[in-house]
């Protein structure tokens, strides 16, 4: 089973991207964000997807994306993959990546995150 748990907005500005849409969501900072990253989250009793900021240099790149969560990574990306998606061929990983770039069959980029065995 996936669940969306993510978006994933790539901006060109963290700090200017993290004061806007936290003020125009009402989230909150979830960790430490730096100058590439940013993650915000929902306040207490809310429910909804986190919205991930990622430096993009870019203005051309594909800015925004999904962040899917399952606890069987391996047989989901099988699944998609069945049902029409692709993998991503040269994606670069870091090596402790959690995640796989597949792409749906319009070509919009996703991934699929595997959750830790304890949630």
């Amino acid at each position: 089973m996936l669940e969306l748990r993510a978006i994933v907005w790539g901006v060109q500005d963290v700090a200017r991207a993290l004061a806007f849409w936290s003020a125009a969501l009402d989230y909150e900072v979830s960790s430490h964000p730096d100058e590439t990253w940013a993650i915000l989250k929902l306040r207490e009793g809310r429910s909804g997807p986190q919205l991930s900021l990622k430096l993009v240099h870019s203005p051309q790149a594909r800015r925004h994306h999904m962040d899917l969560f399952t606890h069987d990574q391996a047989a989901e990306v099988e699944r998609l993959i069945a049902l029409g998606a692709r993998r991503v061929p040269d994606w670069r990983y870091d090596p402790n990546a959690d995640y796989v770039v597949l792409k749906d069959p319009d070509g919009n980029p996703f991934c699929v995150c595997q959750l830790p065995e304890d949630e």
